[in-house]
C-alpha cells in the first residue's frame, strides 16, 4: 500500500471550497481568487530560506557551475519552464540553468507521474550532466515526499553539490537538504490539486531565484533588461526603448545605435556613454564581467 499523505496540508479538506460544485461560475473563480491572495504572503514568509538558496545559486553560478532544478509532474514543469526562460531574458548560457523532469522531456506534454515513484529516477541524468561541487541543485516537490525529486538530491549531495529542496508544506528537513524552503499554502480549492495554489507558489519562488541570482550576476541595470540582444521585432522595440530610457536619446537613434552595436544592448550603452566603437565596448565588458555599472565606473576611475 503507498503512504498515507494524509497530514500533509497540500492534500486537506479546505473548509472554504467544500460546496464549489454547488456554486455559479462567478462565485467558484472568487473562491480561487480568494485562494490565490493568500500565496503572496506564504511567500514572503519564506524570504529567508529563498535568499539562502538565492545566494546558492548566484555562487555557483558565478564559480562557472550551474542551477540545477529537479521535480516531477507540474513541479518538474515549473523548473524546466523557468530554465528555458533565462536565455531569452538574461541572455545566459542555456547550459547554465537546468530543468530535469521525471519521464524526460516528453512528460512535459503528457503525464508520466508513475516515474515520480522512483527515487533513483533522477541519477542518471545527474550523472550524465556531471553534477558536481559547483552546482546548485533545487528539489520541487509540492508535498516534499516525491521519491525521485528527494533521492535525486541525495545523489547530488553526494556528489558535492548544494542542494535545496522546495515544498508547500511544513515538513522536517531532509539530511541530504543544505536548504529547506517550505511555503505554506495550505489546502487546494480542489483537494490534492497542487498544481493550483501550490504550483503559483512554485512559480513565485522559482522567479525570485532564478531573477534574484541574475541580478547579482550583472544581468541587470537599475531595473532594465540590459543583457538583451534583440532578435526579433518585439525584442528590437524593448532594445530601443531600454536605450531611450537608459541614454535619455530618440527612437531613431536607439535604432541606429542597436544596429552598430549588432543588437546588444549593453555594448550599445557602453559605446554611447563612453564614446567607443563596439569592439572596445565588447573587451571592456569582458574585462568586468560583464556588468555594465563597474564598465561605466570603472572607465570614468581610470
Amino acid at each position: 500500500m503507498p503512504s498515507d499523505r494524509s497530514h500533509l496540508l497540500t492534500e486537506q479538506l479546505n473548509p472554504r471550497s467544500v460546496d464549489i460544485d454547488t456554486r455559479s461560475t462567478q462565485e467558484i473563480l472568487s473562491v480561487i481568487n480568494d485562494e490565490d491572495a493568500l500565496i503572496a504572503s506564504a511567500v514572503r514568509d519564506q524570504i529567508q530560506a529563498i535568499g539562502a538558496f538565492t545566494d546558492t545559486a548566484f555562487n555557483a553560478l558565478a564559480e562557472g557551475g550551474r542551477l540545477i532544478y529537479l521535480g516531477a509532474g507540474t513541479s518538474g514543469r515549473l523548473g524546466v519552464l523557468d530554465a528555458s526562460e533565462c536565455p531569452p531574458t538574461f541572455q545566459s548560457d542555456p547550459a547554465q540553468v537546468l530543468g530535469i523532469i521525471a519521464g524526460g522531456d516528453s512528460a512535459l506534454r503528457k503525464s508520466s507521474e508513475h516515474k515520480e515513484d522512483d527515487p533513483s529516477g533522477a541519477h542518471r541524468e545527474l550523472d550524465s550532466i556531471g553534477v558536481g561541487p559547483n552546482d546548485a541543485v533545487l528539489g520541487i516537490a509540492a508535498g516534499g515526499t516525491t521519491p525521485f525529486v528527494l533521492g535525486g538530491i541525495e545523489h547530488a549531495k553526494s556528489r558535492g553539490a548544494s542542494t535545496g529542496l522546495l515544498c508547500c508544506t511544513p515538513i522536517e528537513q531532509p539530511a541530504s537538504c543544505d536548504v529547506l524552503i517550505a511555503v505554506q499554502t495550505g489546502p487546494e480549492i480542489i483537494t490534492g490539486s497542487t498544481r493550483m495554489k501550490a504550483g503559483t507558489a512554485t512559480k513565485l519562488v522559482l522567479n525570485m531565484i532564478s531573477t534574484g541570482a541574475m541580478i547579482k550576476l550583472g544581468k541587470v541595470h537599475g531595473n532594465l533588461m540590459v543583457d538583451l540582444r534583440a532578435t526579433n521585432d518585439k525584442l528590437r522595440d524593448r532594445a530601443a526603448r531600454i536605450l531611450c530610457m537608459d541614454l535619455g536619446i530618440d527612437r531613431g537613434e536607439a535604432f541606429v545605435l542597436l544596429d552598430r552595436a549588432h543588437g546588444m544592448v549593453k555594448p550599445a550603452i557602453v559605446m554611447r556613454r563612453l564614446g567607443v566603437r563596439f569592439e572596445a565596448a565588447e573587451a571592456l565588458l569582458a574585462k568586468c564581467d560583464g556588468r555594465l555599472s563597474r564598465a561605466l565606473d570603472g572607465h570614468r576611475g581610470s
